[in-house]
Parts: structure tokens; C-alpha cells; sequence
């Protein structure tokens, strides 16, 4: 008896391979980008950003006027027609001027600062992460008590102390805000100092300084780069609470400062006190929008909503 069947029309069904999925699979850079694009509230973030570095970095010096100038009388309301769009300040200076100068100050010094606070979190995080033991203990209780030291009042006493300058505040500031990144980096660490890749390392004679910084430390970056945006948000309003309490550089003008110099002319001036404080507010803003849509673009329970 002899079968019926039919041969299938269009010779035998393609055999997908490793090699076939991986080639029709998109990158997981663009993977990563298009879940970043979805997130329209980190977008929003990237824009407001973009608009805040150019204000702050290319308009100074497009523009020839300076911070000091005086532009016209006292307490110029903005957007009249004997004044500049933004107004005058008390001292007849355009508050649009001058706060376009301080973001480069307030950036520049919260830059530094978050620069400091994630490279001294992400030491004392992985050493205290992969070795474990005692020397975990000790590194735990120094980030214990720098966190529950009052992070502001600590670094008045630094710049106190050492001089108001932007080093000093740099220091002040990252002195205080480092554990946070500290405690991520160590359970980053923690989670991933057995998984068989690092022991792979270990087996080919790999030291721990290796291990730590070229095998594992890579596979943290997303976790730091997120942190990072977080940190640079917490500098900028602890520089702008410093200049705003008058313990800053003399010497830059920030936006903080800024509001400190105006606050007592508010009800007359509030345009004064307000537009610096709304680039403070903004910057941190999109900071944390940022941050919020690398976390989500990262976090792979997340790529599927």
C-alpha cells in the first residue's frame, strides 16, 4: 500500500541557526536606544538638557555682554520695551545675563562634584563588595557614618574651615554624597563576584585588581551611569544651597548665589529670584528623567512592558 502523501511545495523548511538568529536580531545597542526612546518623559529629559548646556556653555560667548554690565535702572520688570527680555535686577544688571553665566559655574562645580562622588562611591563600593570579610565591615561602617552625617552642615564645615573656593566645595560636596554609590556598587559587586565569568578569571590567573576593575566593573557601568545622573542632581542643589547661604565662590557667580543676592528684594524683584531658581529646578528635573529611562532601558524585566 503505498502512501498518498505529497511532497511539500518549496523544498524542505529553512533550518534556523545560531548564527541566522543573531544576524536577523537587532543589536543591543539599538535595542537599548529604542526602549531609551519609548520612555518620552527621559526624551523630554535629553531636550531640556541639551537647551540648558547650550544656555549655559555656548550662549556666554555668543553673546559679548557681560555678567556685570549695567543694562538699564533698578528693578526692570522682564519683557518691557526699555529693557532687557528677562529684567534688571537691583542693580540695574539683566538677570538674564547673569544667569546665563552662573549655569556655567553651578555645572561646572556639580560636574566635578558628581565626578568626585561616583569615583570615590565606586572604590569603596567594590572593594568592600569583592573581598568581603572584615574589610567589608570597616568600609560599612565609614559609609555609615558619613551617611547619617547632615550632608549640608557638613559641608558648610568643610568650606568653613579650608576657604570658599571651587575646590573646596567640590570636596565638601563629595565628601558627604558618596554612599549611595558606595552601597550600589557594593551589591552590584556582591551579586556578581561568583557568577562563573569571574570565576573563569580566577581560574586563568587573573589578580583581583583585574578581576575587579576590567571583568566586573564593566558589567556595573549601567548601574553607575544611572547613579551618575542621580549625583549630579543631589551636587547641583547642595552647591546652589551652599551659594545660596552665601558660602560659595566670590568669585562665580552660580545660580544659587544668585537667588541669595535677590531674595531680600522678592516681592519688588521676584523675576530676580525666580528665573535662576527655575534653571536649578529644570537641570535637576532632567537629570532625574534621564536617569529614570537609562534605569528602564537597562533593567531587562522592564524591556517587555
Amino acid at each position: 500500500m503505498q502512501d498518498n502523501l505529497q511532497p511539500l511545495k518549496g523544498g524542505p523548511p529553512d533550518v534556523l541557526t545560531t548564527d541566522t538568529l543573531r544576524m536577523s536580531a537587532p543589536p543591543p545597542r539599538y535595542q537599548a536606544l529604542k526602549m531609551f526612546y519609548r520612555n518620552k518623559a527621559a526624551v523630554l529629559g535629553v531636550i531640556l538638557l541639551f537647551v540648558i548646556l547650550f544656555v549655559s556653555f555656548v550662549l556666554p560667548f555668543l553673546i559679548t555682554a557681560e555678567r556685570g554690565d549695567f543694562v538699564g535702572s533698578r528693578h526692570t520688570p522682564p519683557f518691557t520695551e526699555d529693557g532687557p527680555i528677562f529684567g534688571t535686577d537691583y542693580l540695574g544688571r539683566s538677570v538674564g545675563i547673569v544667569v546665563m553665566h552662573g549655569g556655567l559655574t553651578t555645572l561646572k562645580v556639580a560636574g566635578f562634584a558628581a565626578l568626585l562622588i561616583v569615583s570615590v562611591g565606586a572604590l569603596i563600593g567594590a572593594i568592600a563588595g569583592y573581598f568581603g570579610g572584615w574589610v567589608d565591615r570597616i568600609l560599612m561602617k565609614v559609609t555609615e557614618f558619613f551617611q547619617v552625617l547632615p550632608g549640608l552642615l557638613f559641608a558648610i564645615v568643610v568650606v568653613a574651615l579650608f576657604g570658599a573656593s571651587t575646590l573646596t566645595i567640590v570636596l565638601g560636596i563629595g565628601a558627604i554624597a558618596w554612599p549611595p554609590v558606595a552601597r550600589q556598587t557594593r551589591s552590584e559587586f556582591l551579586k556578581q563576584k561568583n557568577l562563573e565569568y569571574v570565576k573563569a578569571a580566577r581560574a586563568i590567573g587573573s589578580s583581583n585588581a583585574r578581576i575587579m576593575f576590567s571583568t566586573i566593573l564593566p558589567n556595573t557601568l549601567p548601574v553607575l551611569i544611572v547613579q551618575s545622573t542621580l549625583t549630579m542632581g543631589t551636587a547641583i542643589l547642595f552647591e546652589a544651597g551652599l551659594a545660596f547661604l552665601g558660602i560659595g565662590d566670590p568669585s562665580s557667580l552660580s545660580w544659587g548665589y544668585y537667588v541669595g543676592l535677590n531674595r531680600q528684594y522678592f516681592l519688588s524683584n521676584w523675576w530676580a529670584v525666580t528665573l535662576p531658581g527655575m534653571m536649578v529646578f529644570l537641570t535637576v528635573l532632567s537629570l532625574s528623567l534621564i536617569g529614570d529611562g537609562i534605569q528602564d532601558t537597562v533593567n531587562p524585566k522592564l524591556r517587555g512592558r
